[in-house]
Order: structure tokens, then sequence, then C-alpha cells
């Protein structure tokens, strides 16, 4: 079986922005509240920030608990790696992840400004030119023979979607949200159905997940 590239988790508004304008150190979604955003999966019982007991179950708790499943490399853009812009004016920032990132594969980080690779606990970021393919190609290989899973954002995931490199997305969109602007994966859903399967699954969470699989 080929290593497939899935993309897991990702949430968007209802106008179909992953996240809003105005990014910074301090706002990783920019004008977005990550919390309300994320609140479907942090909610579950397999939640990796969880502290208390309890959680849900159910097809929410399935797919946070299937976000490592096979994966052997991950592929982000930069901005979800750091707020920074241009140039790297130094190195110490290591993401926003802290000494544990959540990640524990390598991962390919999409820039036009490379950097040393550096390791934190049993993830390693290396800085990567190059287009979609040939991006695609170094993470494969790092794989070891593991799905790749493409983490975003959603500019990202778009130049790999044009690309038609993606096997399988997982969409799970906010009914409740509207954003206005900021990064945008989609209009609307439909612009996929063309390349795609799609089921449409509403969760007694309040989120619409959307499930893509290549045709």
């Amino acid at each position: 079986m080929s290593q497939l590239l899935r993309v897991q988790n990702f949430n968007v508004s209802s106008d179909g922005f992953g996240a809003g304008e105005g990014q910074s150190l301090e706002r990783p979604f920019g004008h977005a509240d990550p919390g309300t955003m994320f609140a479907w999966a942090g909610a579950t019982a397999s939640w990796p920030n969880r502290t208390d007991p309890g959680g849900s179950r159910g097809l929410d708790d399935y797919l946070v608990r299937d976000f490592h499943h096979n994966i052997g490399a991950e592929i982000m853009g930069r901005n979800k790696f750091s707020p920074q812009r241009g140039p790297w004016e130094n190195y110490e920032w290591q993401g926003w992840w802290g000494d544990e990132p959540p990640f524990h594969t390598p991962v390919f980080v999409m820039t036009h400004h490379e950097r040393p690779s550096f390791t934190l606990s049993d993830t390693t970021f290396h800085f990567v030119g190059g287009d979609p393919a040939e991006v695609l190609a170094q993470a494969r290989k790092a794989a070891g023979g593991k799905d790749v899973r493409l983490g975003g954002g959603a500019a990202t995931i778009r130049q790999f979607l044009d690309a038609d490199l993606v096997d399988t997305l997982h969409v799970a969109v906010s009914p409740d949200v509207v954003l206005g602007s900021g990064s945008r994966l989609w209009e609307s859903p439909e612009e996929l159905f063309g390349r795609f399967h799609c089921d449409i699954v509403p969760s007694p969470s309040g989120v619409v997940h959307h499930l893509f699989w290549r045709k």
C-alpha cells in the first residue's frame, strides 16, 4: 500500500477560514479563538492535554485518537511553526509547543528561509524549501513507510490540493464560528467534490465532520 498524505482534524470556521488575521506570538490563530474552534476535540476523553477524568466518546473521540495512527512524518507551513516573517532574526524560537511537541515524528516546515534542523524530545524539525512534490518526497522518505500528515495551515493545504497530492482529508467545520477574513481553506467544501468522495457527519458536539477520500 502506498504512503498516504493525510489531513487530520483540521478546523475551519463556517465561512471556511482555518485561522484569522493578525497572527502574533500571543495569538497563533490571529483573531480566531482556538478554544472555540477546537472545543469539540478538547471535550473528548482522548484529548492529549486532558488533566481531569471523563470526556466524550463517539466519533469526535475516535478522530482525536486517530491523529497519530500510522503517521511517520508531518509537513507544515512556516506560519504554523512561527509568527515571524522573512529571514530568521535568530534561531531561539522553537515553536509554540514547548519542550515536548505533540508530533513525535520528523516535521518538515516549508519555508523560503531555511535554518538548521533541531530536535525537541522525539520530534525533529527540518526547514525546507522546494515545491509540494519535493517536500512530500522528503517527508515520505523520513516516514519509514508510514503515512505523512499535512498539518496546515490552510494556505499550505491548498498548495498540496492544487498539486493533486492529498489522499484523504478530515475537516471539522464549526458552524457557529464566523471569521470573515484570514487564512481560507475554501469558500465551500463543494470545491473538492470533483476529485474526492465526501461523507458529511454532524456531531453531537456541534461541529460537522467532512471526511474526504480520493476518487
